[in-house]
């Protein structure tokens, strides 16, 4: 076993102060961040806070993506979902495993994560980091430096590598600890608490629930349900109507060439993605789109795709109001 340790790092304030205390023992660190399609990462287009903080610590960073097989672990978790659609051990696993390949990859010997015990009740009691250590063959390799006192010890620590007496007792999900070394480190780049993991939004939830009966999902279809306004048409096609600039941007650029996109012609208005393109739902999904455009009164939609204009109707409008069962 080598001094060198692989820090999964997310950018919440736990995994930074994870790292941050890890920095105080005297080994090889290197932080792996994977990206998952539910995650909060900050303002889309923004650098990632992780790649920051290993800037500002000096700190080399590998960051990968999650992938379409994360889906598997969505529709069928083993360990089970929690109160909404976050199979939080399943997904603990799944990390962790790839985290694990990293580890082999850079010739490192342990791992280092910012979890607490207690903090999350689905997949940071004691039992399940047993589950999980053993589900991953990981055991007695992950380090858990915010909670390590009050862990039975790991193999770096059993072999002198690690220095136990530098590690806190942290449990609960109270975060008095950690806002205290927030302010004894400096720190002052971190993603709020607040955020965090889609899957456990309750509308979120819902959307991906009811996408799912529908299609075998991919990764597009997991971004999309993340944006806009959506509407299950009743010839079976899925609309998607944008909330603003922003949002009209991302959805157009997730659109494939042969789907259809929808917009006012004259009046501002949102652009709207019509998935599954059924012949059936485009009238509808031209007056959904007006209804939420700056008109009053009969408009031309242009319908679209990213390659040329297929056609511009007239449509009539409609208030909003009138949509809302089709609403997902």
């Amino acid at each position: 076993m080598n001094k060198k340790g692989v820090v999964l790092l997310s950018g919440g304030l736990d995994s930074i102060l994870a790292l941050r205390l890890m920095m105080e023992q005297d080994v090889e660190l290197i932080s792996f961040m994977l990206v998952s399609p539910f995650g909060d990462y900050g303002k889309p287009g923004e650098e990632l806070i992780s790649k920051r903080v290993s800037r500002e610590f000096g700190n080399p960073i590998e960051i990968e993506p999650f992938g379409e097989e994360y889906l598997e672990v969505i529709k069928k978790p083993k360990f089970g979902y929690g109160k909404n659609m976050n199979p939080c051990i399943d997904c603990r696993i799944f990390m962790l495993k790839k985290a694990k390949r990293f580890m082999e990859k850079v010739h490192a010997s342990f791992l280092i994560t910012g979890e607490v015990v207690n903090e999350r009740p689905m997949s940071q009691r004691r039992e399940v980091f047993k589950l999980i250590e053993k589900e991953t063959g990981l055991e007695g390799l992950i380090v858990r430096p915010l909670s390590g006192k009050i862990l039975p010890p790991t193999i770096p620590e059993k072999k002198g590598i690690l220095d136990r007496e530098k590690f806190l007792s942290i449990s609960g999900r109270g975060r008095k600890i950690q806002l205290e070394l927030k302010e004894k480190f400096k720190l002052k780049d971190y993603l709020s608490p607040a955020g965090g993991c889609k899957l456990t939004i309750p509308e979120f939830s819902n959307r991906l629930r009811e996408e799912m009966k529908h299609k075998n999902i991919v990764l597009r279809d997991v971004h999309l349900l993340k944006y806009g306004r959506h509407f299950r048409l009743p010839g079976g096609s899925k609309l998607i109507v944008g909330r603003n600039k922003e949002e009209n941007e991302i959805i157009y650029t997730y659109a494939e060439e042969d789907e259809y996109l929808l917009s006012p012609k004259n009046v501002k208005g949102p652009v709207s993605l019509l998935k599954e393109r059924k012949e059936e739902d485009v009238f509808l999904s031209a007056k959904i789109t007006l209804s939420y455009s700056d008109a009053n009164t009969e408009e031309e939609i242009k319908i679209f795709t990213k390659r040329s204009i297929i056609k511009i109707i007239d449509v009539p409008y409609i208030d909003k109001s009138n949509f809302k069962a089709l609403m997902v």
